[in-house]
């Protein structure tokens, strides 16, 4: 496979902005930001993403075990409930043309976040969509 365009290099600008938008969102723990991103990156198909999320979930002391597990966390009791609601979110909106983002799901993340973590765990999954569409569309390799 090769890289198609590095959109990086074509409109820095943009993607510059586009990242420091992810900066400001404090309310949610970077581990779980991290896993976030990577079941995200995982539905979408994204080598790229999937790699570096990895990464930054390895650097913020996520356990291997439950990296392994992360794409069946749905048979898996390694995360807690509040984890399981998030990553049910996450592929409920990265879903969103089939789930069309169900109340119960949005009920059980009621559960265990407050309005504005439920506001930041919605724009990380969608920045993370965006991306993952990017790198997958322009064949974004990881960095060797």
């Amino acid at each position: 496979m090769y890289q198609r365009i590095d959109f990086r290099e074509v409109n820095p600008k943009t993607v510059n902005l586009l990242s420091a938008a992810s900066k400001h969102i404090s309310s949610i723990d970077k581990k779980l930001k991290a896993l976030v991103d990577l079941r995200v990156s995982q539905i979408n198909g994204c080598v790229y993403c999937v790699h570096l999320h990895l990464g930054e979930a390895r650097e913020e002391g996520e356990d291997q075990k439950r990296l392994d597990s992360i794409a069946v966390w749905h048979e898996s009791n390694l995360f807690t409930e509040a984890e399981r609601a998030a990553f049910s979110w996450a592929e409920a909106l990265t879903n969103v043309s089939i789930t069309h983002a169900p109340d119960s799901v949005f009920e059980e993340l009621k559960k265990h976040y407050t309005e504005q973590q439920i506001v930041d765990l919605t724009l990380i999954i969608s920045v993370m969509n965006m991306w993952n569409r990017m790198s997958v569309a322009m064949r974004r390799l990881p960095d060797e």
